[in-house]
C-alpha cells in the first residue's frame, strides 16, 4: 500500500480521545466524488473527515478484471482521500484498524483499552473494510488478504436495475459465516429497521435499492483478540457497486 499526500497528516491522539458517538456505527466505502473515486469514513449521509484518518488504513488494493493486483494509492484532495492509479482498475479495496474504544458510564467513547479504562462498561476493537466494484464482475469476487470480514457477490451478476434481488455472501476470516448482519442501503437508510442476517451458508438475498451507488454493508461482532484489552471485536465490512442512470 501506497498513501501518497499533498500535505503532512497525522491523526492526534487528542483529537479522537473521546466521542459522544458509538464509533463502531460508522464505516467505511467507496464513492465518486467530482469524477474520482474516493474512501469515505462515515454512516449514512455523515461523511466525516477521511483524511486525518488515513494513519489508520493499513491496506488499499486495486485489481483488473482478472483480479490481478494494480499499483494503487490514496492522495489527498482536500478532505477526502481520492484513490490514484496508474491504468483502470476493476475493483478498489481498503482496509481500516480503527483500534480499541472504551464507553464509559457518561456515554463517553475514548480511544483506549478497559486496560487503560477501568470504569468502562463496554470495550471493543473496531476494523473496518471496504470493497467497491467499478464495473460487473466478468469472474467470481475473490476474497482479499487482510479483509477478517467481506461481503462477497455470490456469483458475477450484478442487477442493473433497482429493485432486483441480490445475493451475497459472507465470509469471516476466509470461511462463510452465519449470523451477519447485511444492511442493504447504508447510506441512506442507516438505521435500517429489518436488515438481513446471513444463513448457515453464509448468503442472504437482498434488494438493490438504488440505480446510482449502492453500499451494502456486513457487520458482525466477534471474539477479542485482547481480552484485556477489549470485550469483542467489531467489523463492518463496505460492497458497493454504482447502476446506470438513464442517458442525460
Amino acid at each position: 500500500m501506497k498513501l501518497t499526500r499533498l500535505i503532512t497528516a497525522t491523526l492526534c491522539t487528542g483529537t479522537l480521545l473521546a466521542a459522544a458517538a458509538p464509533l463502531s456505527a460508522h464505516g467505511i466505502w467507496f464513492a465518486q466524488r467530482a469524477r474520482q473515486l474516493a474512501l469515505i469514513y462515515g454512516v449514512g449521509a455523515d461523511d466525516l473527515d477521511a483524511v486525518k484518518r488515513l494513519p489508520l488504513i493499513k491496506a488499499v488494493t486495486g485489481y483488473d478484471a482478472d483480479w490481478a493486483p494494480v499499483s494503487t494509492r490514496l492522495r489527498e484532495a482536500g478532505v477526502i482521500p481520492v484513490v490514484d492509479i496508474d491504468e483502470p482498475v476493476a475493483a478498489v479495496a481498503a482496509v481500516m484498524d480503527y483500534g480499541l474504544w472504551s464507553k464509559t458510564p457518561d456515554g463517553e467513547w475514548h480511544n483506549k483499552g478497559r486496560d487503560e479504562v477501568p470504569t468502562a462498561t463496554l470495550a471493543e476493537h473496531n476494523w473496518k473494510y471496504a470493497v467497491h466494484l467499478n464495473q460487473v464482475p466478468t469472474r467470481q469476487v475473490p476474497l482479499f488478504e487482510g479483509h477478517t470480514l467481506q461481503l462477497v457477490p455470490v456469483g458475477i451478476a450484478i442487477p442493473q436495475k433497482a429493485g432486483e434481488p441480490i445475493k451475497v455472501r459472507a465470509y469471516y476470516q476466509g470461511k462463510p459465516m452465519a449470523g451477519v448482519t447485511v444492511m442493504s442501503d447504508y447510506v441512506n437508510d442507516p438505521d435500517e429497521a429489518a436488515p438481513a442476517k446471513t444463513a448457515a451458508d453464509g448468503t442472504a438475498t437482498v434488494k438493490v435499492r438504488n440505480q446510482g451507488i449502492n453500499v451494502l454493508m456486513a457487520i458482525y461482532v466477534g471474539a477479542s483478540d485482547n481480552k484485556a484489552k477489549a470485550d469483542h471485536s467489531e467489523y463492518r465490512a463496505s460492497l458497493s457497486f454504482v447502476l446506470p442512470h438513464l442517458p442525460e
